[in-house]
């Protein structure tokens, strides 16, 4: 009976041990995103481009300071050019309205600091754009950035992100800065 006791007893601080071990940390991010589009379209006066939008990410810790991310986007808004063909007299100013989603995943570095705890990530995925006139496409999409969250109190942070986010929509290539902040819920 004694050797049946210290057994139970032994299995159960080893076990205890060894879920100790394998990290069941994360966190869900959710927050306003601005971002900065611009593109490389030829034959057209393109000024960069201010979208409003979303963020949302998902992080389950692999190791304390590696997590893989799951990170959606959505952003928001319109933009005027004039074609150029080429023509005396040929130009007409057109403006755009669209909407873009991104679903992007990756690695995501992370080391705390205090109440401060600064982040690195490497993001790819798609992206889907829809415009009023012009159809959608959709595209390979790629972060790469960073950022630091603030603990407010111990499963609560305040993030403020900052990416460099690129696409190809419509076949011409768009070299995009995203910044984002919003809330933390850590578990």
């Amino acid at each position: 009976m004694r050797k049946a006791i210290i057994t139970a007893l032994m299995m159960c601080l080893l076990s205890g041990l060894a879920a100790a071990q394998i990290p069941t940390s994360g966190n869900v991010f959710l927050g306003y995103s601005y971002e900065n589009a611009g593109s490389s379209a030829l034959n057209l006066d393109l000024n960069r481009n201010n979208l409003n939008g979303w963020e949302a990410s998902l992080e389950g810790k692999v190791f304390p300071a590696l997590g893989i991310v799951a990170d959606f986007s959505g952003h928001y808004g319109s933009q005027s050019f004039t074609p150029s063909s080429g023509a005396i007299g040929d130009v007409i100013p057109v403006n755009v309205t669209g909407h873009e989603f991104e679903v992007m995943f990756g690695p995501r570095f992370s080391v705390p600091a205090g109440k401060f705890r600064p982040f690195a990530e490497f993001e790819f995925g798609v992206g889907h754009m829809n415009t009023n006139d012009f159809g959608s496409s959709n595209a390979f999409a790629m972060a790469l950035g960073g950022g630091v969250d603030y603990r407010i109190v111990r499963i609560a942070a305040w993030r403020v992100e900052g990416d460099y986010v690129t696409t190809r929509y419509f076949g011409t290539s768009q070299q995009n800065i995203r910044l984002s902040t919003g809330i933390v819920v850590r578990f």
